[in-house]
């Protein structure tokens, strides 16, 4: 992905929605955010999440993303990895035999959570990754994984625009944890209603940090069956 047409459909997609003023000073928030969280003293901080890559020889640290990807995500949705706890809380969550389903992550970034949605008996766990810095890391990650919890053999993470990703027909489990500003959010659920439509099937949604609920709330294709202010869970709507 490259920037400056990541920049230049930014600009046109906040164009639609407010003025030429409100959008150059969104611009130059986003810029400024950039260069804050730049800082020597803010790169320190991102390294407190690396408890889970000293205990599994693996990088899903945001403290090492490039100074590219890092403004590429200012401008589509910024990496942060998943906490272990709050993950498996929700997977704790999932009235599923976990053997009968995919689990797919858009947005999966370095791959964290694949990596732990692999300790569960999953049939495959696929991520999609739209930039090619963070998707070459988590193949790495993937290759050299070894864990005595790991229960799913076949991972697997593709570089491609989660907007556009065609869903597999099996059962699914959708992990979503605000890969996406609000218009290609909207896409992606638009998308999993044709998917439902075309190939009616089990299918549950994890939202993590879901700023866009407002959205999912309007699709008769998913029913939310539970939730805290961190997470959302839905399934589909019979």
């Amino acid at each position: 992905m490259m920037l400056i047409p990541a920049i230049r459909a930014w600009w046109k997609e906040q164009r639609q929605r407010q003025s030429l003023a409100q959008t150059a000073r969104r611009l130059l928030w986003t810029l400024w955010e950039f260069a804050r969280e730049s800082t020597p003293e803010q790169r320190r901080r991102r390294y407190g999440d690396m408890d889970f890559d000293w205990e599994r020889r693996v990088d899903t640290t945001g403290a090492t993303v490039g100074w590219r990807s890092r403004l590429l995500g200012m401008f589509h949705s910024s990496y942060q990895p998943t906490e272990p706890a709050a993950f498996h809380e929700m997977m704790s969550r999932l009235p599923i035999n976990f053997a009968e389903f995919t689990f797919v992550d858009l947005g999966s970034g370095k791959g964290r959570v694949l990596l732990m949605a692999a300790d569960y008996p999953f049939r495959r766990v696929l991520g999609v990754e739209l930039l090619p810095e963070l998707h070459r890391v988590a193949q790495e990650n993937i290759a050299r994984y070894h864990s005595e919890l790991r229960r799913c053999a076949q991972i697997e993470s593709v570089c491609a625009d989660g907007r556009d990703f065609v869903f597999p027909p099996e059962p699914t489990v959708l992990f979503l944890f605000n890969p996406l500003p609000e218009p290609g959010f909207a896409q992606v659920i638009v998308n999993v209603e044709n998917s439902l439509r075309q190939c009616p099937r089990a299918f549950y949604m994890l939202y993590h940090n879901p700023v866009w609920e407002h959205l999912v709330a309007r699709s008769p294709a998913l029913r939310k069956i539970g939730g805290t202010q961190q997470y959302a869970i839905y399934e589909r709507a019979r």
